[in-house]
C-alpha cells in the first residue's frame, strides 16, 4: 500500500515525469515516506539544491530509475529538481 497514491489523481499519474529526465513517477511507500519523515526529524535530509528539509512530507513520488524522489506536499507533487531528495 501507498501513501501518496489516494493524495494523486491517477489520470495525472499517468502524465506526471520527472522534469530532469522525463521518467515515469511512482507513489512512494508507506516506509519510504516514514524513512524520510524520520531523517527530516533528525535534521539529516537535504534536497538536492543542499537545502535541509525542515518539515515532514505527505508523501512524495519516486523516480523510475528508484534515485529521486519528489516530495508531496498538501497533496501537491513539488516537481522541482533542486527539491527533489536522493533515495537510497
Amino acid at each position: 500500500m501507498t501513501n501518496t497514491a489516494p493524495m494523486i489523481d491517477k489520470e495525472l499519474l499517468e502524465i506526471v515525469r520527472c522534469p530532469e529526465t522525463k521518467q515515469k513517477l511512482a507513489p512512494a511507500t508507506d516506509q519510504q515516506i516514514a524513512d524520510l519523515n524520520a531523517r527530516i526529524e533528525k535534521g539529516e535530509l537535504k534536497d538536492r539544491g543542499g537545502e535541509l528539509v525542515k518539515d515532514k512530507i505527505d508523501g512524495g513520488l519516486l523516480r523510475e530509475d528508484g534515485k529521486f524522489l519528489y516530495l508531496v506536499r498538501n497533496k501537491v507533487p513539488v516537481l522541482l529538481i533542486d527539491e527533489a531528495v536522493a533515495v537510497g
